[in-house]
């Protein structure tokens, strides 16, 4: 099975415009997503993707793989579809490219979760260990079954009870696995669907298409940056380290 990483990345994020050339601490967000997962063994191929040009000279400027794919994506998942349908690989494997602290490890368990399991749409995900991240709306939360199989995946505090307490939840690490049959299928569609619109939680797409997905346990000790606060705090991890 021949499987590509990819990391899709636009310029025009609604929440942090010009995300993935913003300097951490001397090097662009996005050199930093592609220097994690070059480090991880099984990535035999990194690959990123985008619609901006002056992303595409940042990669080449250091030698790194890029790839232009249509401004028209609505998400990267679309991205990685408009990517797959003119390429010969088997299995993608997707990391967004607001993850410069990813877990190199993290990546390759998708990785082997994706050889045993070719042709499962699959994601991450991690306990989340806090009252604040459980009810934070930027943290898309995982409910399970006891199979692994994802029941749904929602921004709001889940799974709920009646004293509206914090009883224990998963939350969504961006790594994800797609057969090119499930991409072709997800690009496909008209649109996003109805549930996906309203989270913003791409995946939903699989689930309300009838497709199974399948989580994946990881470390989570990622951070993944939506915000200006979220890169104050990468910087200040990165420093320390």
């Amino acid at each position: 099975m021949k499987i590509a990483v990819v990391i899709p990345a636009r310029y025009q994020s609604s929440r942090l415009p010009g995300k993935p050339l913003v300097d951490l601490c001397g090097k662009t967000m996005i050199q930093r997503v592609v220097e994690r997962c070059s480090q991880a063994e099984l990535a035999k191929e990194v690959i990123v993707l985008t619609d901006s040009h002056e992303i595409l000279e940042e990669v080449h400027k250091w030698n790194g793989n890029a790839v232009m794919t249509p401004s028209s994506c609505l998400t990267g998942t679309d991205r990685c579809a408009a990517f797959a349908l003119n390429s010969d690989y088997d299995y993608f494997v997707n990391v967004q490219g607001d993850e410069p602290l990813l877990d190199p490890e993290d990546l390759n368990e998708i990785i082997r979760h994706a050889r045993n399991h070719p042709n499962l749409v699959i994601n991450g995900y991690a306990p989340i260990a806090s009252d604040e991240e459980y009810r934070s709306r930027h943290t898309p939360k995982v409910v399970l079954a006891p199979s692994g199989r994802l029941l749904y995946m929602s921004r709001s505090p889940i799974p709920g009870n009646k004293a509206d307490t914090f009883q224990g939840s998963h939350r969504q690490i961006c790594i994800y696995g797609f057969p090119k049959q499930s991409l072709v299928e997800f690009a496909a569609h008209p649109g996003k669907t109805p549930l996906e619109d309203i989270e913003d939680i791409e995946i939903l797409r699989f689930l309300e298409m009838g497709h199974e997905v399948g989580m994946v346990k990881l470390s989570g000790n990622s951070v993944a940056v939506d915000r200006m606060e979220d890169v104050e705090r990468v910087r200040k991890l990165l420093n320390e380290q």
